[in-house]
């Protein structure tokens, strides 16, 4: 029985004891959550115990973090250094995003070493092994993708990103009203290339009742994929993401009805004049199901700072009402992630969910904000690193004998001193 049928019958598991605990909220109210799909905790019923997390409703803004191999860089070693730097980082999820030679060896190291949920987008592996099998991506047969999400979720993935909710009549609007950017998911590129050669309707989408069973059988997390979303700015809120929003809409309300999990993912470039409707669009369409950010980038023109204009929009998704921010890195349009740029992107992302819980009146955030502050002012070092999202500095200015004042004025007459002795603090 999934996590759904399971609350909805009034029955509360150890995850969700254990989401209640970590979000020091009342169990039942995760309980009601999870049956209601405002709330979903991914955990493949053949995962051991990990970190669960919650993510949805009442809950703390999430951060995911992408690993995985390529044509261009197939190293399982760097990627295993990648994953565990994320994971040192205070990453909530991994996605496992690989297409180099050895996807299932690549899974089970993912699996292995993550101590935290697992997602991954099942095209890949079907378009890679597509290939190899036929010469094209064109050339997957849907046998091939149904067994490829089969195989992946009897292993263990914990939440898949499924791209479902992109038909023949979403493509006919996005050929009408014409993209600066047509299509940027990779997966998406993949399942459009495929209708087009074809001339046929998406399989995930015909066959998606088949995909609600596998899911429902190993208790996977549905993450309908967005194909089509924005990626530029001049993109956003067109008519064929609407228009995909509207199908996403129809799915979710399906899966929940089927008893699986779903989340729904989200746009990607988004100027933040349309954040707070986008948020509200996604809501009230998708029966106020989790809502998945890809950034959000709230700009076009910083290459290389990625991370920031993403936790910039994200940080304002979140406070607007999106549940989970998919990091962005530096090197987001630059190339493949290196290790530091995994740190980067989690820490940064953290910041944006911070903020955004903040935004939000989440009680914890709202106190870590408060000890930090107090911290600072009774220059006790020691809870200022305990309070900090990202303590290495922190600690490095210590180590550096750079005394108690670790602020901007640390020289004799520092305000926040001088303020705190009349006010009988220091």
């Amino acid at each position: 029985m999934t996590q759904v049928l399971k609350a909805r019958a009034g029955k509360i598991t150890e995850e969700m004891e254990a989401v209640a605990l970590y979000e020091q909220v009342d169990v039942e109210f995760v309980r009601s959550g999870v049956a209601e799909g405002r709330i979903v905790i991914p955990r493949n019923i053949n995962r051991k115990p990990f970190r669960y997390c919650g993510i949805g409703e009442g809950m703390r803004v999430k951060v995911n973090a992408l690993i995985g191999t390529s044509s261009n860089r197939d190293d399982m070693a760097m990627e295993a250094r990648k994953l565990q730097a994320a994971q040192d980082a205070g990453c909530d999820t991994f996605m496992d995003l690989s297409t180099g030679s050895g996807i299932d060896a690549m899974r089970r190291q993912t699996l292995d070493m993550a101590g935290v949920a697992v997602g991954c987008t099942t095209i890949y592996q079907a378009g890679q092994d597509a290939i190899e099998k036929y010469g094209s991506v064109v050339e997957m047969r849907t046998k091939d993708i149904l067994d490829n999400i089969e195989k992946q979720a009897a292993e263990g993935m914990d939440f898949m990103a499924i791209h479902s909710a992109f038909n023949n009549y979403v493509l006919k609007v996005m050929q009408k009203t014409g993209r600066v950017t047509w299509v940027v998911s990779r997966g998406g590129a993949f399942i459009t290339g495929w209708m087009l050669h074809n001339k046929k309707e998406n399989p995930l989408f015909e066959h998606y009742d088949r995909i609600l069973e596998i899911l429902k059988a190993y208790d996977v997390t549905l993450s309908l994929g967005d194909a089509i979303r924005p990626g530029a700015t001049a993109d956003s809120l067109d008519g064929a993401q609407i228009q995909g929003l509207l199908v996403q809409g129809d799915l979710t309300k399906r899966a929940q009805a089927a008893g699986v999990q779903v989340m729904v993912e989200g746009p990607g470039h988004v100027p933040l004049n349309h954040v707070e409707a986008t948020m509200k669009l996604q809501k009230r369409l998708c029966n106020n199901a989790p809502y998945f950010i890809l950034g959000t980038l709230a700009t076009d023109v910083a290459p290389g700072y990625d991370n920031i204009t993403g936790a910039i929009g994200g940080a304002f998704a979140g406070a607007c009402g999106a549940d989970f921010l998919c990091y962005l890195t530096p090197a987001e349009h630059l190339g493949l992630p290196l290790e530091e740029d995994v740190r980067t992107g989690v820490i940064t992302t953290k910041m944006a969910a911070q903020i955004a819980d903040v935004a939000r009146g989440h009680k914890q955030a709202i106190a870590r904000e408060n000890e930090m502050a107090r911290a600072r002012v009774t220059m006790d070092i020691d809870r200022q690193i305990k309070a900090a999202l990202a303590p290495d500095k922190l600690i490095a200015a210590k180590e550096k004998g750079c005394g108690q004042h670790l602020c901007a004025v640390c020289v004799e007459g520092c305000a926040v001193q001088e303020a705190a002795r009349y006010f009988g603090i220091a």
